[in-house]
């Protein structure tokens, strides 16, 4: 008898697959090692020793590899922070985990950040990080800031600024990532310096939130924020 905990084997990539995946692989490195303007199809195709119409059939275009490149560092952020959030049940704590380790995801790429806003800025540019194209990458951070918010212990929210809080934490994830652009302190250091005052504004501000007279215009405030988000 066969036993039902036996591990299935995985088929083996076909040719198609591993050459897209060597392409991928190969366009990631060369973002994060050349960035955005000197990463073309043409390097890459040379680099994985393939035509470049071989590279379009997997990629059509570059941007297309951005957005593998968008996906990949999420899905790097979401393993780094997963540990920590499952470490710690304050709300600021477990926030705190979701910004910096999204930051850290993305510091070997500040080099050439300024290159990838300036394609991104166009609200019609495919790699907008609030096009329909960056949706993936981006529900990867809704679901980190939902699940830091949900996972948190300690006196409950109000339920409808615990279902609205991620959408604005959200937003303020990218507006920290547009300021860590322009950051050039050693390391950063005035990007977490900011995140750490937001954060300590941000305990100060949520118990108000019990309060009647302020939870209407606060609920008006994230539904704004909402509104600018969608």
């Amino acid at each position: 008898m066969f036993s039902s905990d036996a591990v299935v084997p995985t088929p083996p990539l076909s040719k198609s697959e591993r050459t897209r995946a060597q392409l991928r692989a190969i366009a990631l490195r060369s973002f994060r090692e050349r960035g955005y303007e000197a990463t073309t199809i043409r390097f890459i195709a040379q680099e994985a020793g393939v035509s470049v119409g071989t590279t379009h059939y997997h990629f059509a275009s570059k941007n297309h590899l951005v957005q593998e490149l968008y996906l990949d560092v999420q899905e790097q952020h979401r393993d780094a922070a997963g540990p920590e959030l499952a470490a710690s049940t304050d709300l600021i704590d477990r926030l705190a985990v979701v910004y910096r380790t999204g930051l850290d995801q993305l510091t070997p790429f500040h080099a050439f950040a300024p290159e990838f806003l300036s394609a991104a800025v166009s609200p019609r540019s495919p790699i907008n990080p609030l096009s329909a194209e960056s949706a993936p990458a981006l529900r990867v951070i809704e679901g980190l800031f939902r699940e830091a918010v949900d996972g948190a212990a300690g006196p409950p929210l109000p339920e409808e600024f615990r279902a609205s809080l991620p959408d604005a934490l959200v937003l303020g994830h990218l507006l920290l990532a547009l300021f860590w652009v322009y950051d050039r302190s050693p390391g950063q250091q005035r990007t977490r310096t900011l995140l750490d005052g937001g954060l300590r504004l941000l305990r100060m501000a949520l118990p108000l939130t019990r309060l009647p007279l302020l939870r209407r215009p606060l609920q008006e405030l994230l539904g704004l924020v909402a509104s600018v988000k969608a």
